[in-house]
């Protein structure tokens, strides 16, 4: 398990955000709409108030069957992650507003369940950088790696081998990329994307693969393709209210 508290040294020292990653699954909409509501109405004015900016809700671009949710909260610290809750539990007027989905009888969950992980920013970008609010979808990708080594490789290419350099010089929107503390499927790296239309997508996507730069850096013997075990990539769009 990762050191906390060396971490969190060491974050304050660089400036590196760290953030909350959810994933809910749900049964149905009336789950949708609970979740939906307290996110609108509890959760984002009440982590604004905490220091926790630009918090994004999303939804899948095309679910298959009920759509999952995916939350994204950052924070400045890793202090401000380990004391929100009792903060928030402070707040009489988020906990009012919350109730519906806190108090969720058992015959009637608000969720089926919530796979969360804790993200650390890569040094290459220490911040979340939020793009203009306008029509498009983000892609969130993880990538895992098959040894604890192998992924820290991987994250060596994005920071040292100037993979981030890469990306943004082609034109991509880059909002966030992490490295997975707590969370399934580790060892991981996880990054958020975005596009106007999938053409953009498809587009920029061929661009970085056909890149000089990138052909050269994956062509390096210490960065092997096997690096990288499994590439999982969805598609998400931002609720009306999500500040992402």
């Amino acid at each position: 398990m990762p050191n906390i508290s060396m971490a969190s040294t060491k974050a304050k020292k660089s400036g590196r955000e760290f953030y909350e990653l959810r994933i809910y699954t749900l049964k149905n909409d009336t789950q949708q709409k609970l979740v939906e509501d307290y996110f609108e109405n509890a959760a984002i004015p009440a982590l604004n108030k905490l220091g926790c900016k630009s918090v994004g809700v999303f939804t899948e671009l095309k679910p298959d069957g009920q759509t999952r949710i995916f939350t994204l909260t950052p924070y400045s610290s890793l202090d401000d992650f380990l004391t929100v809750q009792s903060k928030l539990a402070e707040d009489s007027d988020y906990q009012t507003k919350a109730a519906p989905y806190l108090s969720a009888p058992l015959d009637a969950p608000a969720y089926d369940r919530i796979e969360s992980s804790l993200l650390q920013a890569f040094p290459g970008m220490p911040k979340m950088e939020v793009p203009e609010k306008k029509e498009r979808f983000f892609e969130l990708r993880r990538y895992e790696s098959p040894t604890e080594a192998a992924g820290k490789k991987k994250i060596s290419m994005f920071n040292d081998g100037d993979e981030i350099a890469i990306f943004k010089r082609i034109g991509f929107h880059s909002v966030f990329y992490s490295e997975t503390l707590i969370g399934s499927m580790r060892p991981n790296l996880v990054y958020m994307v975005t596009f106007d239309t999938m053409a953009s997508h498809d587009e920029k996507w061929k661009e970085f693969g056909a890149d000089p730069a990138w052909v050269k850096l994956r062509s390096m013997p210490e960065y092997p393709d096997a690096l990288v075990s499994h590439i999982t990539s969805t598609f998400i769009v931002p609720t009306s209210y999500s500040q992402i």
